[in-house]
């Protein structure tokens, strides 16, 4: 890999007439994430120009939101990503949900550091002032990045715990809502499945089914991330994304974000489940969603 061989052949792609849009995306897709910001460091110092500009100008639309996307630091991705959906028109709930339901306590430390240098205020506070409620609570719950990770489980605590969530939710009349967010977003994975396994014995349903029939809107959208996230991550997001595709329009944004946040993650992991839960590959799927250098990049980044 040579920086500097890459920022050349970068700006020969740009320069002159027309853009040789085929030539950035073999570029970008074979390098990772490091190495593309060490290819923007080298484009400003060789050719003294900055290259996410350069880019800016000479691409449009969905495929240069994800070419961008793949020149940001991952953590200045999902940054910006929040602010997008704090601060866009209107709330994207989903997205809050899909960022702050699966990533690790470090990842949401680093986002949290990094959101108040770039926009001066914390994460928390614009959660709260842009949602209500007990979704407002789960987000700003998921948000301080402080769940035990751990993998202890504590058996008469799983048993309490489980018994805690159906007399929170089944059991009574009206919801505890405030039970499910302490038990679901704060103990450790491990601990949490057995929970879930307890609780089919105790309520004879899926803590996922509970979920449903006792909350909704976007408390309930983010609950079931949580379980969904602790069960199969990989599972979650093949899920987010099949959901983007199917019917009629696709939901680029979230398309995009999940293509180019976990191409170096789980991708290979995230297709398996794909290709299990739906019957078509992922590939396939992009395929006859999206057209033209939008469609051939995220092709690249869904590799196979």
């Amino acid at each position: 890999f040579s920086a500097e061989q890459e920022a050349h052949a970068l700006r020969k792609a740009m320069k002159g007439l027309g853009t040789d849009e085929d030539a950035i995306i073999e570029s970008l897709t074979k390098l990772n994430v490091s190495q593309r910001q060490q290819v923007l460091i080298t484009y400003k110092s060789t050719i003294g120009r900055d290259l996410i500009d350069d880019l800016k100008s000479e691409l449009s639309g969905n495929f240069e939101r994800v070419i961008i996307g793949l020149m940001t630091p991952t953590t200045m991705y999902d940054v910006h990503e929040l602010r997008r959906a704090l601060k866009g028109a209107g709330t994207d709930e989903g997205c809050l949900i899909e960022i702050l339901a699966s990533r690790t306590n470090e990842e949401i430390r680093h986002i949290n550091e990094n959101y108040k240098l770039q926009y001066g205020s914390t994460l928390e506070d614009d959660i709260v002032s842009d949602t209500s409620s007990m979704f407002r609570r789960v987000l700003v719950s998921l948000a301080t990045g402080n769940r035990d990770e751990g993998t202890f489980v504590d058996e008469a605590l799983a048993q309490q715990d489980a018994q805690c969530l159906y007399e929170a939710g089944e059991k009574r009349w009206g919801t505890d809502e405030v039970q499910f967010m302490s038990i679901l977003c704060t103990r450790n994975r491990c601990h949490l499945l057995r929970v879930f396994d307890v609780y089919r014995a105790i309520a004879n349903k899926d803590i996922t089914d509970s979920i449903k029939s006792e909350m909704s809107g976007d408390l309930e959208d983010a609950l079931l991330a949580v379980v969904k996230c602790l069960r199969n991550k990989p599972a979650y997001f093949a899920e987010r994304l099949y959901k983007s595709m199917k019917g009629l329009g696709t939901d680029d944004s979230t398309l995009i974000r999940v293509m180019v946040s976990r191409a170096e993650i789980d991708m290979l992991y995230i297709r398996r489940e794909f290709l299990a839960m739906y019957g078509k590959s992922l590939h396939s799927f992009i395929k006859g969603d999206c057209s033209g250098d939008y469609r051939k990049v995220l092709l690249r980044l869904c590799g196979g």
